[in-house]
């Protein structure tokens, strides 16, 4: 089995992501995707993709403001979340499975059409953002009745949170399955997921939860064994 997995940006964090995914088995194999290496073609080898955390997207993909507070200071990445978007639609083209997370959610929900809310303001970012690389930590509900609800078996818990931007107007074919107390959206699927390929995405970062043994274990054991149980029932109707 082949992952391929954007790079954040940074080696310790995507190293996090590659050992969620593992989970300790040898027959996963994780394919680093990097619009410095310029290697899209690598997606066609591969049998699902996650969307990594990182910057913020270049907000002209969106139509919102350039200039905003904890507009990031070095610039934005357009080269990579062009990648990015490319690798996702390549990736719902061959049908593959795909996990987005934190920065992933949101690429999804611009690619799908949707804006974000280019800061959560003070109040807000107490709640979500994360302070010198330290996560907040923080309860979330998941609605009843979504993918997400089911694969976790819970109606809510706690994940960890290092976000200052979120979802504002929802992409095209998209549902939200999962908030904060505050109403940040926190999670979406598709609202009808009949005849597309498996897709979720959640705000925070399971990755860490799981090397950090902070938060819910049921919010990010159950979503990465889903995500490989997606692209095992894929070779299955093949």
């Amino acid at each position: 089995m082949k992952i391929g997995l954007t790079y954040t940006g940074t080696l310790w964090k995507h190293e996090n992501y590659v050992r969620w995914l593992q989970g300790g088995q040898e027959d996963i194999e994780v394919i680093r995707l990097d619009a410095s290496l310029g290697n899209l073609a690598d997606v066609s080898e591969c049998d699902g993709l996650v969307l990594s955390g990182g910057v913020d997207i270049d907000p002209e993909l969106y139509d919102g403001s350039m200039d905003y507070f904890k507009a990031p200071a070095d610039g934005f990445q357009t080269e990579r979340d062009l990648f990015e978007q490319a690798a996702l639609q390549l990736s719902w083209e061959m049908g593959l499975p795909v996990l987005g997370v934190c920065r992933g959610l949101q690429l999804i929900n611009v690619s799908c059409g949707g804006t974000l809310v280019q800061d959560l303001g003070a109040t807000g970012d107490d709640v979500h953002e994360n302070v010198q690389g330290v996560d907040k930590q923080h309860p979330v509900g998941l609605v009843e009745g979504s993918q997400l609800a089911g694969i976790v078996g819970s109606a809510g818990g706690l994940v960890n949170s290092a976000h200052h931007q979120a979802i504002d107007l929802l992409g095209e074919g998209l549902r939200v399955n999962c908030r904060a107390e505050d109403g940040t959206i926190e999670g979406v699927e598709w609202e009808t997921p009949a005849g597309k390929p498996w897709m979720m995405a959640v705000q925070w970062h399971p990755e860490r939860m799981y090397v950090n043994g902070v938060g819910d274990e049921f919010l990010y054991r159950p979503i990465r064994d889903q995500f490989i149980n997606a692209i095992k029932s894929k070779y299955a109707g093949h």
